[in-house]
């Protein structure tokens, strides 16, 4: 009668272990990071026209491959043209500001909208020549590669002409 129970408790405890063994495991802890750890900087003017600031937000983690920063652009400030592998997201936080493609598409961004900029479209965004903007720029990494950075916006394409 014991072996019986025994065998019981056996049989009734292997599928727990198993659920168990196929459970996702976990890598550590939660892991934060303050605004004041993560810092910023003025953006090169390798890839910037005007005053630019860049404040990482989060780096890629795997098996997490996006990474985000906010980016703030004073009136008449642009990023170069560029392009992402796996596409961007702008989330737009503060002021006004303008995204363009080559083909000639022109998106003026306000305080709340989410622009969607797909894989490969060489683009460029920026404020206005009378607003500052501010966004959160997502781009996934595809291939090691989260952007492609091209030459510098003339003035007359960031005036849209």
């Amino acid at each position: 009668m014991r072996i019986q129970s025994m065998l019981a408790a056996i049989a009734l405890a292997l599928p727990a272990a198993a659920a168990a063994q196929d459970a996702p495991a976990t890598e550590g802890p939660m892991v934060g990071t303050t605004a004041q750890e993560r810092g910023g900087q003025i953006a090169s003017d390798e890839n910037f026209t005007g005053t630019v600031y860049v404040e990482p937000v989060f780096d890629a983690r795997d098996p997490f491959i996006v990474n985000a920063g906010k980016v703030t652009f004073l009136p008449g400030a642009r990023s170069n043209w560029h392009s992402h592998p796996a596409g961007q997201m702008l989330i737009v936080t503060d002021g006004t500001g303008w995204v363009a493609t080559r083909d000639g598409q022109r998106i003026v961004m306000n305080v709340g909208d989410v622009i969607w900029t797909p894989p490969v479209v060489e683009h460029w965004h920026g404020a206005t020549d009378g607003s500052a903007v501010s966004h959160y720029a997502v781009q996934q990494y595809e291939n090691g590669e989260n952007v492609v950075w091209l030459e510098p916006v003339t003035d007359a394409a960031y005036r849209g002409g």
